[in-house]
């Protein structure tokens, strides 16, 4: 607006500034995909990216753990480590584990039956109970009132009084239905008995398919998950990609492709009987996973308490690993390698035993772009590792080799596309150019003085160029501007070397 003058004199007008600031892009927000709950994901919530911040949130809408032998059921325990470990922000798409017994059995669910007097009251299971049994009891029994108790493994329901009489506050299904986690109950074709005399306690109800039926899943239902225009495909950003459990090839190759084209990181696990002994038949040094600046693999498994029944599991570490990260990012910055003495994993006794290692023995992993988990005396155990796969790759390990180094050009990609937006449209000419190197400059002085960079000076640590050099008049004439950004990364200190020397001539005391 001009100004209107009047006397002589000095006039004030304060200008719009053209420039525009640079959002820093979030770092750890991270998607976990993975068969969910069976029987208490509700169907709207499968296949749809659902954004949770704790592990409440997960067990709201996918039922929580599902402990099982039949269908890989890795997902609720990499979420909740994830969250223990530091997570705050995760994104879970959901699989329905359908048919998948070797035998062709579908999973559904089982039931536990009392009959009295030829009439049943018919107890449905909400759990799996192919590898954990659930047994029911009825007992302390006054005609058509008693005690029922349901445990499945570690936890374990007890209803006190429950009537047969529907009139009653106590009817057994306005106690239990909706209100239990672990069964419903209806009656039999006949209805109800009118009285609990005479039952027979305990029922079990055990499930399972044929005989050799084992944890199973089906390549796509997982592939599908990563294809053009799916939900998750049209989720606006997210940084981590965690699959855990699965190394199938084809699953991995489609999802590392995935996370190429969302300038993101995908998180691998070994395969779970894979070992440190180079003379094991599964040796971790002999499974080749696709090669990819965006992505890392880590060795081994962790051992933890399974929280439903409280006995031994082993847990593929890389919720666990997602966790570290995003603590990492927010104590340290995304520059800084997720890993280190610092790095201590919460809720894990330690690694499978198959998994221990020495120093040696991760000197030939980490050739091989192998994250290693280690535990050290007086620590605990630790991620001591922070290659990407890439560093197989000669032609790519200077450049892409440390996973904080790819990382923070990731971030830096999506924090740019994100708030460079509103260049689109805007004339091509220098006073557009002038405004985008003064909004990146900006943005990359912030991050130079929180330590992003390697370099004494700015000059010596980011450039940013947007002129005539970089846009052409043949760019302008096809609408294009283009922006070069340049960084110098902060390297890991992978190798310590102390040299020590003695003074010749000293005296010994």
């Amino acid at each position: 607006m001009s100004v209107t003058t009047s006397f002589p004199g000095i006039y004030i007008q304060e200008l719009p500034s053209n420039a525009h600031a640079i959002t820093a892009a979030p770092t750890s927000v991270t998607v976990f995909v993975g068969y969910s709950h069976p029987f208490k994901t509700p169907s709207a919530n499968y296949g749809t990216p659902i954004e949770l911040f704790s592990f409440a949130d997960y067990e709201r809408e996918f039922g929580g753990f599902a402990p099982s032998a039949i269908f890989d059921n890795n997902l609720p325990y990499a979420v909740s480590q994830f969250f223990l470990n530091g997570g705050g922000d995760a994104v879970v798409v959901g699989l329905q584990p359908q048919k998948y017994f070797p035998s062709g059995t579908a999973i559904s669910p089982q039931r536990g039956t009392f009959t009295i007097s030829g009439k049943d009251i018919v107890f449905t299971s909400l759990e799996p109970t192919d590898s954990t049994p659930m047994v029911l009891a009825i007992t302390n029994v006054n005609n058509n009132v008693a005690d029922l108790s349901v445990t499945y493994g570690a936890q374990q329901e007890v209803y006190r009084k429950i009537s047969l009489d529907n009139n009653s506050a106590d009817y057994l299904e306005t106690r239990i239905n909706g209100a239990s986690s672990l069964v419903s109950v209806a009656p039999g074709s006949g209805g109800y008995p009118t009285a609990f005399t005479g039952v027979t306690s305990p029922q079990t109800i055990q499930s399972g398919g044929a005989a050799g039926d084992n944890t199973t899943f089906a390549t796509a239902d997982f592939t599908a998950v990563f294809q053009a225009d799916t939900p998750l495909d049209k989720w606006p950003i997210f940084n981590l990609m965690v699959i855990p459990g699965i190394t199938d090839p084809a699953v991995m190759s489609e999802a590392v492709a995935f996370c190429e084209r969302k300038l993101a990181f995908l998180i691998m696990d070994p395969p779970t009987a894979d070992v440190a002994d180079q003379t094991s038949a599964n040796y971790i040094g002999n499974y080749a996973p696709p090669i990819s600046q965006n992505a890392a693999l880590y060795f081994p498994y962790i051992v933890s308490n399974d929280p439903t029944t409280g006995a031994q599991v082993n847990l593929p570490p890389s919720g666990t690993v997602a966790g570290i990260y995003a603590r990492t990012d927010v104590n340290r910055g995304v520059w800084k390698a997720p890993a280190g003495l610092e790095t201590t994993i919460l809720n894990t006794t330690g690694v499978v035993p198959g998994g221990v290692m020495n120093d040696q023995r991760q000197g030939v992993f980490n050739n091989l772009a192998i994250d290693c988990l280690r535990t050290f005396p007086g620590v605990g155990t630790v991620v001591f590792g922070a290659r990407t796969l890439a560093y197989t790759n000669v032609s790519l390990r200077t450049q892409w080799g440390y996973v904080p180094v790819r990382r923070m050009a990731l971030f830096l990609e999506q924090s740019l596309l994100q708030s460079l937006k509103w260049v689109i449209f805007e004339p091509n000419d220098d006073s557009l150019w002038v405004a985008i190197r003064v909004s990146i400059e900006s943005f990359m002085l912030s991050l130079f003085h929180q330590g992003a960079f390697a370099g004494t000076t700015p000059s010596d640590s980011f450039q940013v160029k947007c002129d005539s050099s970089t846009t052409t008049q043949q760019d302008i004439d096809a609408g294009q501007v283009n922006i070069i950004v340049a960084f110098a990364p902060v390297k890991p200190a992978e190798f310590v070397i102390v040299k020590i020397a003695q003074l010749a001539g000293q005296a010994q005391t």
